[in-house]
C-alpha cells in the first residue's frame, strides 16, 4: 500500500530520543489508529505496551528485537511484529 485514504491526521507529533523519532498518527474511519514517522540514524530501545507492527518505506536499518539473540537488517518494503514489553 503505497497511501493512505479517507483519513484524519492528529496535528500534534510524536516526539521520542531527542527528536530522533517523530510519527503523526493517522486515524480511519474505522477506528483504527496507526501512526506514521521518521526515525533518524540512531540506536535506539523501544518500549511498547501493545503489539506493533513496523514497516519499513525506505532506507535500511538493522533490528534486534528482545526475544531475539542478534540483530537482522532490514530494508524498503520489509515488516515486523513488535511485541509489547515490560517496561512500557
Amino acid at each position: 500500500m503505497s497511501q493512505f485514504d479517507n483519513i484524519s491526521v492528529v496535528k500534534k507529533s510524536n516526539v521520542f530520543f531527542d527528536g530522533k523519532c517523530v510519527s503523526h498518527s493517522v486515524l480511519f474511519a474505522d477506528g483504527t489508529r496507526k501512526t506514521v514517522g521518521v526515525i533518524l540514524p540512531s540506536t535506539l530501545t523501544f518500549n511498547v505496551g501493545v503489539p506493533e507492527i513496523m514497516e519499513i518505506t525506505s532506507g535500511t536499518c538493522r533490528v534486534k528485537i528482545a526475544t531475539s539473540p542478534s540483530s537482522r537488517p532490514m530494508r524498503q518494503a520489509a515488516s515486523f511484529r513488535y511485541p509489547p514489553t515490560a517496561a512500557s
